[in-house]
């Protein structure tokens, strides 16, 4: 479910989660609601009222790109209200513009006061997170000034840290006032005359400039800016008669819609990032409100997904990702030379070194599906030129995953538990997933299932690209041979004879993580398993215990470890299950695709068509409707890519 009460606003990098009636109160912990951008809370408190009064809400604050809402100060049926509040708000290039109007209700004119109540506190989102630590802020200074025409919000720190918030109104505010025993907080007071029957109109915008951010692009009315956010929109998704998809004549219920929702996510959730050589792109970020920023991993599945349909996508991811790949050794960090990156994050905690995270390389699977989609770009595309210009940072991935990823000294890619950054690095990523059957967390170096599969398919891909397009058959015979020796092996040493199902990893003695997880159906997607393997996998995939109806959950049910509201054990995740369903077309499996798709447009169904980061475990006989996981992202780009590799997938089967 999306944070707050009231909706959320998203624009290249930009969002806003705003209350029923508009506002922003400061909250913290699993719900933050502000504007923000690059990893912090720009505005902070946002309280409008009339009369002194905070007026109360007619129709909640709603919408896509505009959000629109009607507020009325106190009446009765013998004395209604003078005036009726209408605000429309919408999200610009780094900033956020709202206009308000006082609509009057009588025949003759009356005189109000509005009010603006505001505040900017410039949390960094790790510290909005609530994640028990305590962060060194000493030197921070806080600071507002009035201007003739708003306020200006400062936060300063060190001698080259500064970030901006500024407030302008036309017409100008009458007064720009403290707020008693708040430290920066100020109240904007207009005294507006309300014609008969008629209206007067205040147009408000809120400039965020983070430190070392491009200065945001002129404000414009709110009219304008919806515009350009839908002529933007319109150009990503196509429209009904240009960059249509193309769905099968007996395409299920729900897929069109789900679809057109993804890909109007998608267009919302990219976020600017440069290429090797400087070149401005736009790449999907990770999801509302705790991850729009680059993650490598979520960017490079979201790509995988969006591929036949958005190859653009693919092409900025594998160019941002490039230019960011590990050059040097970094502990804090987790860099490596080769490696890809994990996330990059433009905050203060991160700028101070406070947090790893500013480019964190703690992914085991980013690298192997950087050179997997490097391979499916040049496929579905016909171009060889970006797999041309990408050969170095290809070569230097490759090396990675033998060198520090461990292929070459252990057989598999491995990671060690970071206590700086994430105890698990492959997509289950919280503490305690990456567990054996009893519940108890494995130790390193780990070794996870669907991370081997990656490896295998990235080995054969790049073997393809370097026989093909790099003219290097020498390498590419070498890379065959790996991949032979690495897929044979994996039989061998994650097999479990017992349950007929691979475990979820090796933990750092060798032994089997004997968990049923999900992670097994991404081994269909990568091949690394033979035709027979891969179908007993699939069709243990789609009993009870594992598929709940909406959707084929973290960790078969029953288990010690399983819990349905458990982030990495025993919910369900959209995206997971897409690279499970690409798996079944895969292996053949058509009817296991159509059920699995079945489940997952239904789901979209009660969400508006659109996909939640994540699901509970409960199934169908359950509760009738999916079951929300508590703290899910949404809109969140690898759930709303979701929907396009269903498609992928029944166009693959026929199913």
């Amino acid at each position: 479910m999306t944070a707050g009460t009231g909706p959320t606003l998203v624009r290249a990098g930009t969002f806003a989660v705003l209350g029923a009636d508009g506002g922003i109160t400061g909250r913290r912990g699993a719900s933050p609601d502000g504007l923000f951008r690059r990893d912090a809370r720009h505005l902070s408190h946002w309280t409008l009222t009339v009369d002194g009064v905070v007026p109360g809400v007619l129709v909640p604050a709603a919408g896509e790109v505009c959000a629109q809402s009607v507020l009325t100060p106190p009446g009765t049926r013998d004395e209604p209200p003078a005036y009726t509040v209408f605000r429309e708000q919408v999200l610009g290039d780094g900033y956020l513009t709202e206009r308000v109007r006082l609509v009057g209700n009588r025949d003759e004119p009356v005189s109000a006061v509005l009010g603006i109540t505001v505040d900017a506190d410039f949390a960094d989102q790790f510290e909005l997170r609530s994640d028990r630590r305590r962060y060194d802020k000493s030197g921070a200074r806080r600071t507002a000034t009035p201007t003739p025409d708003g306020v200006v919000f400062s936060y300063g720190r060190g001698d080259d840290w500064l970030s901006r918030t500024t407030v302008t109104s036309v017409p100008a505010p009458t007064e720009v006032a403290p707020v008693d025993g708040e430290k920066t907080a100020r109240v904007l007071l207009w005294h507006l005359e309300v014609p008969a029957q008629g209206a007067a109109e205040l147009l408000l915008t809120v400039t965020a400039q983070p430190n070392g951010a491009p200065t945001p692009g002129p404000s414009v009315t709110p009219d304008a800016a919806a515009a350009e956010q839908r002529l933007d929109t319109v150009a990503f998704t196509g429209s009904a008669d240009q960059g249509a998809l193309p769905l099968p004549a007996d395409a299920p219920d729900g897929l069109a819609a789900a679809c057109a929702r993804g890909l109007a996510d998608l267009a919302a959730l990219r976020v600017p990032a440069l290429g090797p050589d400087g070149e401005h792109l736009r790449v999907p970020g990770a999801g509302v409100p705790w991850f729009l920023t680059l993650f490598g991993r979520d960017a490079l599945l979201t790509s995988h997904f969006a591929l036949p349909y958005r190859p653009e996508l693919a092409a900025a991811t594998l160019a941002a990702l490039a230019a960011t790949q590990g050059t040097e050794y970094d502990a804090f960090r987790g860099e490596q030379p080769g490696r890809v990156v994990h996330e990059i994050r433009h905050g203060e905690l991160a700028a101070f070194r406070q947090v790893p995270y500013g480019r964190y390389y703690g992914s085991v699977d980013a690298t192997p599906l950087f050179l997997t989609l490097l391979d499916a770009h040049a496929l579905a595309t016909g171009d060889t030129a970006l797999a041309a210009r990408l050969e170095p940072q290809a070569r230097a991935a490759v090396a990675w995953m033998f060198r520090d990823g461990g292929l070459t000294d252990s057989g598999y890619l491995v990671y060690t538990p970071d206590p700086d950054g994430l105890v698990n690095q492959n997509w289950k990523d919280s503490e305690g997933a990456i567990c054996f059957l009893d519940g108890t967390q494995a130790e390193g170096p780990i070794a996870v299932a669907e991370a081997q599969g990656y490896a295998y398919d990235a080995l054969v891909r790049t073997a393809r690209l370097a026989r093909t397009v790099w003219g290097d058959a020498d390498w590419a015979d070498e890379l065959d041979r790996a991949a032979g020796e690495l897929k044979e092996r994996f039989l061998r040493d994650f097999w479990m004879a017992g349950p007929d199902f691979p475990a979820l990893a090796l933990d750092g003695k060798g032994r089997q993580v004997d968990s049923l997880a999900s992670d097994a159906g991404h081994l269909l997607w990568s091949g690394i398993l033979d035709d027979e393997h891969a179908r007993r996998v699939g069709l243990r995939l789609l009993e009870p215990d594992f598929f709940s109806g909406w959707a084929i959950r973290t960790l078969a049910a029953g288990q010690p470890g399983y819990h349905p509201l458990s982030y990495h054990r025993g919910t369900s995740w959209p995206h997971d299950n897409a690279v499970i369903v690409l798996g079944l077309a895969r292996a053949g499996l058509a009817d296991e695709v159509r059920t699995v798709s079945r489940g997952l447009l239904d789901a979209a169904g009660h969400h508006g068509d659109r996909l939640p980061e994540v699901m509970a475990g409960y199934g169908r006989t359950d509760h009738p409707r999916p079951v929300p996981y508590p703290h899910s992202c949404s809109p969140q780009a690898w759930a709303a890519a979701t929907p396009l590799a269903i498609l992928t997938a029944l166009r693959e089967t026929g199913a």
